[in-house]
Order: structure tokens, then C-alpha cells, then sequence
């Protein structure tokens, strides 16, 4: 998700290069989404929806759902791709373009997702639980949030060197020949607001050979599992699982693992 307000990401060429960016495409978390979104009946409201990665299985497992997002780039190309798309998986489908801080959809949802950590683009408090009780009035009663971040590696936060570039990613093509290699880099960690400014860098070979380096520079921030808790609690939610991966694995048997909580609107 991207947000205009508070220096957040411009995602204006990342929504060009995102379905082809290849650790988004092989990402494991489809399924478990949408196993998820199958089992609360629907409807479905997915936060951050992009360009439709999870929310257009979802529509095409026969669940109704709503996608809302900030980014009207991402936007268009998760349109572009709902045209591909059968008339019943298009008709379940409403994309709105929204701050995740503060919407009204007019509706309840039975279940909320936030498939790959857009919730971690808020860098304070306020914005967290302006958040998750705009989430909360927006669940029926009983009704059900999927909760999506990183666990934080304490190695990773104190290396020094992941101020360098680095990355390992294969080599992808765009469908208009252009060549691209990614990598990333912390430019910048505050320990005292738990943020991280964060930058992907892709470097792209245009098919005449003209080379450019494109920066997508982002804040990120870290939450612990018992903070994230607490959290959850403050804004009216029971928090009744947590996994270390998609697969539903317990919290604690990977290293460092997801955290991806079940919570319930209480």
C-alpha cells in the first residue's frame, strides 16, 4: 500500500515491475489467504490489496471481496488485470482507493487481511490503533482480522552492513524486453521509534541497452510479538493464533518466522 501522507512510498514504477518481481511472485501466502477467506464465508476486505496478487484468487475462489488501497498506480495494473479475469470473478470484486488510517466503507466485513505487512508502513502509535479500530468498525461482530508482519531478526537489526547494498535475487524480464536486477539496503534505523528506512533498488537494461537505477525508498516499522499483541488488545481484538509461517506453523519454530496473528473482533 502506498500513502501520500507521512513520506510514505511512491510506487509509481514499483506497480510496473511488482507481478513480475520474482520473491512477490513465488510469495506463499496465497493459499493461506484465501483458505481463510473461503472459511469466514465473506465478505472480504483486503488492505493493500496492489495489483490484486492475493485479492484476485480470492474473487476467483468464489468469495466476494473488497481491495483498498492508496496507490492509484497499483491500482490500475490490479484493474488491468481483473479485464483478463472471467465476468463472476470481476462482478465479486470492489476496489476502493483509501487511506488504511481512516476509511467508511458503509459495510461490514467478516473477515480483514493485510497480506504482506502494509501495516508496517505506519510509523506510530496512533496511526497503528487509528488503523486497527477503522479495521474493528468495519468487522461483524465476531468477525475476524488476519494481521501480517515480520518477526524482527535482532541480528539483522544490529548489522551494520545492511547499509550496503545486497541481495541475491535472480534476474527477471518485463513482458517489453526490459532486464531487471534487484537489491535493497537500510539506508537508516531509528531505535528509539523502531523504523527503518528501507530502499529496493532496481537496476534496469532497457532492450537498446540504456541502463537506469530507480530507488524505492520506504519507512518500515519493526514490531515485536508481545507488542503487537497488546496492540491488538487495546483496539478491541482477542488474538487467537499465531503462526511463524503460512503454513500455520507454530510461532518459534522457524527463526526468525513471520508474525501472522488471528485475532477476533471482541
Amino acid at each position: 500500500m502506498a500513502d501520500d501522507a507521512g513520506g510514505y512510498a511512491d510506487y509509481t514504477f514499483v506497480a510496473e515491475f511488482y507481478d513480475d518481481t520474482p520473491p512477490y511472485a513465488a510469495r506463499k501466502d496465497i493459499d493461506f489467504h484465501v483458505e481463510a477467506a473461503r472459511e469466514s464465508g465473506g465478505p472480504v476486505l483486503e488492505i493493500g490489496c496492489g495489483t490484486g496478487r492475493v485479492l484476485i484468487p480470492t474473487a476467483a475462489a468464489g468469495v466476494e471481496i473488497t481491495g483498498l488501497d492508496l496507490s492509484d498506480h497499483m491500482l490500475a495494473i490490479c484493474r488491468k488485470r481483473l479485464e483478463q479475469e472471467t465476468a463472476d470473478v470481476r462482478d465479486r470484486v470492489t476496489l476502493v482507493k483509501g487511506d488504511m488510517r481512516r476509511f467508511d466503507l458503509g459495510r461490514e466485513f467478516a473477515l480483514v487481511t493485510t497480506p504482506f505487512r502494509p501495516f508496517q508502513h505506519l510509523e506510530t502509535v496512533d496511526d497503528q490503533m487509528s488503523c486497527l479500530q477503522t479495521i474493528r468498525r468495519h468487522l461483524k461482530p465476531g468477525g475476524r482480522l488476519i494481521l501480517d508482519l515480520f518477526n524482527p531478526s535482532l541480528k539483522f537489526l544490529t548489522d551494520d552492513g545492511a547499509s550496503n547494498e545486497s541481495g541475491d535475487e535472480p534476474e527477471f524480464t518485463l513482458p517489453d524486453g526490459r532486464r531487471i536486477v534487484r537489491k535493497q539496503r537500510v539506508a537508516k534505523r531509528n531505535y528509539f521509534t523502531q523504523v527503518q528506512e528501507c530502499e529496493l533498488i532496481y537496476y534496469v537494461t532497457h532492450p537498446d541497452g540504456r541502463k537506469e537505477r530507480l530507488v524505492h525508498a520506504f519507512p518500515m516499522r519493526y514490531l515485536f510479538r508481545f507488542e503487537a499483541e497488546h496492540l491488538l488488545e487495546r483496539c478491541g481484538f482477542e488474538v487467537e493464533s499465531l503462526y511463524a509461517n503460512y503454513d500455520k506453523a507454530a510461532f518459534g519454530s522457524k527463526d526468525p518466522g513471520e508474525l501472522v496473528f488471528l485475532a477476533r473482533k471482541v
